[in-house]
Formats: structure tokens, C-alpha cells, sequence
């Protein structure tokens, strides 16, 4: 009888022991799936928020390049050159094609990203931080200088325009020597230098001192947006020199 009054009691605080701990490790399981299932959502939130831009920078900028160059163009065309639709030079259009798709979204990107990366080592860091951080940067703010100068004193005077003109007599011009496309796009760029120098410098000299401090996969979007105005310039001004020196001979 003892040994049962005592197993009694004894049993029943076991059981309630082993159902306390059941209860335990249900609810530990359930927050635990409960924790990962919100982890798991907030990364893929996130990822979401990060948007195709941020995750296939490259992809994405080599996109707007080529679609924002042809859409230039056709608006230079139509707009201020007042042609209809019917009466676009595909021709002249696809020159803009090619040359935003290898040059502005290839070329560009390899130099001002991958390459700018190595040459100013503060470039992803001084990126990231805010703008009250930015301005504190000494090594960050004197890099950005360094890849402003480089644009507007090597990048576009000496590897954009002479590409750019060589690019137009290739598609444009009656010779397939490679040497004549250089040759005539080089000349044509020595005539308009003048005009092409100052306004390269009136629009690109403000903007690359916004895009060098915008956050690394934001600069090359942010550039073709501005390369927006500036190929419906350079299309408008440069673009139809064929059909002006026809008329003129």
C-alpha cells in the first residue's frame, strides 16, 4: 500500500513532467518553423525589393543603354528633325543600336565598374555610404575627383567620340577598309571637336560629379538616363551629316 501511495503521486508528477516537456518542444519546434518561415520571407522580400536592378546590374543596365539609345534617335528623328514615322532612317537608328548595346552598355560598364573598381579601391565603400558620410570621405571624395577627370579628359574625348565616329562611318560609309572608317570617323570628329569638347563638358562634367557618388549599381542606369539628352544631341547635331553633304554637293 505504502508503494503505491508513493508510486502515485510520483507517476503523475513524471507525466506531468514529460507532458510539460512535450509541450516544450512542440512549442520550440512551432517558433522555430514560425522563425524560419519569417526569415525565409524577409529574404525573399528583400530580394524582391532589390529588384532585377540590383541583382543583374550589368543585365540591366546594357538594356536601358540599348533601348534608351534607339529611342533617342527615333525622338531626334520625329521630334526635332520633324519627320514621320514612315520617314525614320532605320539605317542612322541602327547605328545608335549597336553602339548603346557594345560600347554605352558594354564598353561603359566594363570600364567605370569593373575596371574603375581596381583603379580607385575606396570606389565600393565610399558607394555605401550616406551622404553626411560621403562628405567626411577624404579618400573616397578624392577618388570620385579622379574618375570625374578621367571621363572628361580621356574617357570621352579619347576613346568615346573617335569610337563613336569610326562606329558611324562603318555603318554609314561606302568603305569596308576598316583603316577608312578610322581615317573619316577621326577627321569628322577633328572638324566638329570644338562643339563636341564644350558641350561634352557642360553636361558631363555636372553629371559625373552626381554619378561617382550614387551607389555602384545605380551609376550606369544613372548615366544612360543622362546619355538620353546627350545621344538626341549628338544624333541631332551629327547624326544625318550624310544627308547634309549630299545636299550641299
Amino acid at each position: 500500500m505504502f508503494t503505491s501511495v508513493t508510486r502515485g503521486p510520483a507517476l503523475n508528477a513524471y507525466r506531468r513532467l514529460t507532458q510539460s516537456t512535450a509541450n516544450a518542444h512542440k512549442t520550440s519546434f512551432s517558433e522555430n518553423v514560425t522563425r524560419t518561415k519569417r526569415i525565409f520571407s524577409t529574404n525573399t522580400n528583400k530580394e524582391a525589393k532589390e529588384s532585377f536592378a540590383k541583382r543583374h546590374p550589368f543585365l540591366f543596365q546594357l538594356g536601358v543603354s540599348t533601348c534608351k539609345t534607339m529611342g533617342a534617335d527615333i525622338m531626334a528623328q520625329t521630334v526635332a528633325e520633324g519627320k514621320s514615322f514612315n520617314e525614320i532612317d532605320w539605317k542612322r537608328n541602327g547605328i545608335f543600336v549597336v553602339f548603346g548595346f557594345a560600347y554605352l552598355g558594354g564598353f561603359q560598364y566594363w570600364l567605370m565598374v569593373n575596371k574603375f573598381r581596381q583603379w580607385f579601391p575606396s570606389m565600393d565603400r565610399f558607394s555605401k555610404l550616406s551622404l553626411a558620410d560621403k562628405v567626411k570621405d577624404t579618400a573616397g571624395i578624392l577618388d570620385a575627383i579622379k574618375m570625374v577627370v578621367f571621363d572628361i579628359t580621356i574617357h570621352l574625348p579619347m576613346i568615346y567620340f573617335p569610337t563613336y565616329y569610326a562606329v558611324k562611318e562603318f555603318v554609314s560609309g561606302s568603305s569596308w577598309n576598316p583603316a577608312d572608317w578610322v581615317i573619316d570617323g577621326v577627321t569628322r570628329y577633328s572638324n566638329n571637336l570644338k562643339d563636341d569638347l564644350s558641350a561634352m563638358i557642360k553636361l558631363w562634367g555636372p553629371s559625373d560629379c552626381i554619378q561617382f557618388i550614387l551607389p555602384v549599381h545605380i551609376r550606369m542606369p544613372f548615366r544612360h538616363l543622362v546619355s538620353f539628352f546627350w545621344t538626341a544631341y549628338v544624333s541631332f547635331t551629327r547624326g544625318a551629316y550624310i544627308e547634309r553633304e549630299d545636299t550641299k554637293e
